[in-house]
């Protein structure tokens, strides 16, 4: 039997490792909670009381699970680490409100089973409504962006622009910003594929809007006249001349825009002049001496490369450089298939006006509209309902009524009762505008699927389907 001096000095020493631990769970920074290993609280760090609005008397000898059912703090970290036997982390509320990131250790005994759970939590509140706050205000300014490009969309439509696809919208944005400032710019793309009408919405969304828009093809004018054309002349200036002269197209741009088409076909000695214009605002008529003063804004556009054309010595390299200090490509329609669906309700609808009719495309003819290249563009799209329009014989347009080029041969030849479009083909093509028009409005995969009413992994089957090159595929 130990003496009882010997005894209590080891109650002494038991006494002071208790304070000791005592004082150090509350010098701790963290709050922390030890329970055994049937979850039964045994210590708690004093700054619990404040954190969770609790005494710590009232929790010690409490199980975390009947501690979790009151929601004194739920979820219990303590009760998954019991179930889940390994360290575990979470967020973990308490009955004020407060939020806490709590993590949950093990203690095993020498046989394996666990002894004491250890629990340590910090106060993270303020950071997860940070992070809400952060989200809400990524959403409210994702959904600022989406409005924002829907209104250019329809000031785009407005100014007779069509532009529905992504790589249009991009160049509406850019063309948007060039508007504001007085500068020229140069339009290159192939033929057809529309810069007389970004040339126009240019000039509308610029200061210059309420002045004229005055158009010239370059290569339609007679290079004798090109120069006449252009800077006007006086009366006597060449034989066949008005009496009292006539202004040129400079004059007739003042304070509005001068947009100068298939500028690659302006002769050399007229692109001299056209470059002392640009750099000193100052022009003299044909025949005449006084100088006039230029106040317009100069668009040009091509369909060649001028690069080239300028190391072939075909057109001037300081012309050249003045001309493309903001220089925009519009791709072919062949490049943006999505204004092709749109392209054709717009002509369609105005060439019915134009001609009193109500013809419709069917939706065959559709699909050969979105499969066929278009190596004309958006002039060839044009011409070709316009052609439809006026031809068919029915108000419902066909495939047979299509050019040879557009239409397999065997498919010229079917017979007029199974050329008619059949009700899979009809659904199919209604379910492509569906998804082209909620794919047009949605920004991500999630809000494409919430717009269709179908779940996720379908909205991504649908995109693959019909728009394999939608960037949120790859």
């Amino acid at each position: 039997m130990l003496p009882e001096s010997h005894m209590a000095g080891k109650l002494e020493r038991v006494e002071q490792t208790n304070q000791e631990l005592e004082m150090i769970l509350d010098s701790v920074y963290d709050d922390i909670l030890i329970a055994d290993g049937q979850g039964v609280v045994l210590r708690a760090s004093k700054s619990m009381e404040s954190s969770y609005k609790l005494s710590i008397e009232s929790i010690i000898g409490q199980s975390v699970f009947e501690l979790e059912r009151q929601k004194i703090f739920y979820p219990s970290v303590t009760a998954r680490v019991i179930r889940e036997r390994t360290r575990q982390s979470m967020i973990q509320e308490s009955a004020s409100g407060k939020k806490f990131l709590v993590t949950g250790i093990p203690v095993f005994d020498d046989e394996g089973e666990i002894y004491r759970i250890v629990t340590y939590s910090h106060d993270v509140t303020e950071l997860v409504e940070l992070r809400t706050l952060t989200a809400e205000m990524s959403s409210e300014m994702e959904k600022v962006r989406t409005e924002l490009e829907q209104l250019q969309t329809r000031d785009a439509q407005l100014h007779g622009l069509i532009a529905v696809s992504h790589v249009s919208q991009s160049f509406v944005r850019t063309a948007l910003q060039v508007s504001k400032h007085d500068v020229p710019v140069l339009l290159l793309g192939e033929s057809g594929v529309g810069k007389g009408a970004f040339a126009r919405f240019i000039h509308r969304a610029s200061p210059r809007s309420d002045g004229p828009f005055i158009e010239i093809n370059c290569g339609a004018i007679p290079e004798s006249l090109v120069e006449s054309e252009l800077f006007g002349y006086e009366e006597g200036a060449f034989t066949g001349a008005r009496r009292r002269g006539k202004p040129g197209l400079l004059e007739l741009a003042e304070n509005g825009t001068l947009f100068l088409d298939e500028i690659a076909e302006l002769p050399l000695r007229v692109q001299v002049k056209l470059l002392h214009v640009i750099q000193n605002r100052q022009f003299i008529r044909v025949g005449g001496s006084q100088t006039l003063t230029a106040n317009f804004r100069l668009i040009t556009a091509t369909n060649r490369n001028l690069e080239q054309m300028v190391e072939d010595r075909l057109f001037r390299d300081d012309l050249y450089f003045r001309l493309n200090i903001v220089c925009l490509q519009i791709e072919p329609v062949r490049e943006r298939k999505d204004d092709i669906v749109a392209l054709t309700r717009h002509f369609l609808d105005a060439i019915n006006d134009k001609h009193g009719l109500h013809k419709a495309l069917s939706p065959a003819v559709l699909r050969r509209f979105l499969e066929y290249d278009w190596p004309g563009n958006v002039r060839e799209l044009e011409n070709l309902i316009e052609r439809l329009v006026v031809l068919s014989e029915e108000d419902l347009i066909l495939e047979r009524d299509l050019p040879a080029r557009m239409v397999p041969s065997d498919v010229l030849n079917r017979s007029e009762s199974v050329e008619t479009v059949s009700l899979p083909e009809r659904l199919e093509q209604y379910e492509r505008e569906l998804v082209a028009e909620a794919r047009r409005r949605a920004k991500t995969t999630t809000e494409l699927a919430e717009l269709l009413g179908v779940s996720q992994p379908t909205a991504v089957r649908k995109l693959h389907k019909y728009f394999p090159q939608d960037p949120r595929l790859s």
